[in-house]
């Protein structure tokens, strides 16, 4: 548990496990996405209600933040990604034992969940610019103005590698407690903790959403 697939595409060291497993979530969602995008209509199907009803909930969560409407392709993909990749931990596909290694969760390796914080990092950090300029970590030079912003420069480092390991711990150590229980008592004990880590799995995900939005609000909004 907790080995990776390891390889080299050139002189470039890779985990195979979590590119396939993260390419997989990928294709699951760009599939479902198509099925539910084809044939809208002004009176919609259970399909398109439901979808309509996720793309709702984005909404909902993004509407305190200025250009709402922009924001969602970002969060929605992170969100949805997130979810799929941490429910993959607890299905069938992670039973596959490979000489190689497992095929677990994308999202129990630090390299991926890096990725992702680094993705928000740069997208915040874009839209901060864009809309105040430099002033978005410029605060005066005067004493308190640069220890502002020394502090501000510092908590832009610090975010990304909260979101890193917070997602990662969390989904590593569920899976390593699946397998100790799998491994202590094959039949029936299992099931609470998989289900449990079923509920953890959203709640990182939301998590990751909500975090990505506070720091997206902070950027954009006036009063920072």
């Amino acid at each position: 548990m907790g080995e990776h697939w390891a390889g080299y595409i050139g002189n470039l060291h890779v985990h195979w496990d979590t590119l396939i497993t993260m390419w997989f979530a990928m294709g699951f969602l760009i599939v479902v996405s198509f099925i539910m995008t084809r044939n809208l209509s002004i009176i919609p199907t259970k399909v398109q209600a439901f979808a309509e009803s996720i793309i709702k909930f984005f909404m909902g969560n993004l509407k305190e933040v200025k250009d709402s409407d922009r924001h969602i392709p970002l969060v929605a993909s992170l969100f949805l990604f997130i979810l799929v990749a941490n429910l993959m931990g607890q299905l069938p596909l992670r039973l596959i034992h490979l000489k190689q290694g497992e095929l677990a969760s994308p999202t129990n390796d630090i390299n991926l969940t890096a990725a992702l914080a680094v993705i928000v990092l740069l997208y915040y950090l874009f839209y901060g610019f864009k809309e105040k300029g430099f002033r978005y970590i410029y605060h005066g030079f005067s004493i308190t103005g640069i220890i502002t912003t020394l502090v501000d420069i510092l908590e832009m480092i610090t975010r990304p590698l909260s979101l890193a390991l917070r997602l990662f711990a969390n989904i590593l150590a569920g899976e390593i407690l699946v397998s100790v229980v799998l491994g202590l008592v094959a039949l029936i004990a299992p099931i609470p903790v998989m289900l449990f880590e079923i509920f953890v799995a959203f709640i990182q995900a939301f998590v990751f959403m909500m975090l990505t939005i506070a720091y997206i609000t902070s950027a954009v909004s006036n009063e920072h």
